[in-house]
């Protein structure tokens, strides 16, 4: 075991899996080489994602059918939060998007300031990113305008889906939206329950792939449209 190895033995990476069998491994891989724990969740994918993530070594779990990134995400976070010592979380996308450099530091903010979940930002001042495609960063911004409480809590980018959180989070986190209005559902839950939360500028790798799979305008809508019903959640 590596030094980086002990010092995240205490943090869970939480990946939901759709039909990612061409960049899976790949990314499980890379991740493990710093963080020894992560579950993927494989939501009914119909490739050979699961045979990725058993090859690359990190836990697997099954959904026997499609249920959506946001049921993926709170069944991962049940299965970590369950297993003996874990202390940190960190919701971590499938398609290679994510950096494992930027990871590193939410973990060791957490370790260290009075915050309960630090949220990814693209959009943080004076250190915007010019990589966001334009759809993207047209919806994004719109969503922020339409949620009040996102702007309440300081958030500039609230369907950023690296986040790090604590045990106290974790433990009180329930997922009930399966689409991609999960994320405006954590919002809620955010304010809900008093967590402490900040922002982490990250880098936000966008990739062919990753771009022919969820940078449509089609996409986009689904998100503002998803984020409109979920604003109608207590």
């Amino acid at each position: 075991m590596t030094q980086q190895h002990i010092d995240f033995a205490d943090t869970w990476l939480i990946v939901p899996c759709y039909n990612e069998g061409a960049v899976i491994g790949e990314v499980l891989r890379n991740a493990l080489q710093t963080f020894p724990n992560i579950v993927a969740v494989n939501d009914g994918s119909h490739d050979d994602s699961a045979t990725h993530i058993h090859a690359a070594g990190a836990h697997l779990v099954n959904h026997p059918v499609n249920l959506g990134q946001g049921a993926a995400i709170q069944t991962g976070v049940e299965y970590a939060r369950a297993q003996p010592g874990a202390k940190y979380f960190v919701t971590f996308d499938a398609d290679g998007q994510h950096q494992v450099k930027d990871v590193v530091r939410m973990v060791e903010r957490l370790r260290t300031e009075p915050v309960d979940m630090i949220v990814g930002t693209r959009f943080a001042k004076g250190k915007e990113s010019a990589q966001v495609p334009w759809i993207k960063r047209v919806v994004l911004r719109t969503v922020v305008l339409l949620s009040p409480r996102t702007r309440r809590l300081g958030l500039s980018d609230a369907h950023n889906g690296l986040r790090a959180f604590n045990k106290r989070v974790a433990n009180e986190m329930n997922i009930r939206m399966n689409g991609m209005s999960h994320a405006s559902e954590i919002i809620g839950m955010i304010d809900s329950h008093s967590w402490r939360v900040t922002e982490e500028p990250v880098d936000i790798l966008y990739t062919e792939y990753s771009m022919s799979k969820g940078q449509s305008l089609i996409n986009g809508v689904n998100i503002l449209a998803d984020g409109l019903v979920a604003r109608r959640l207590p």
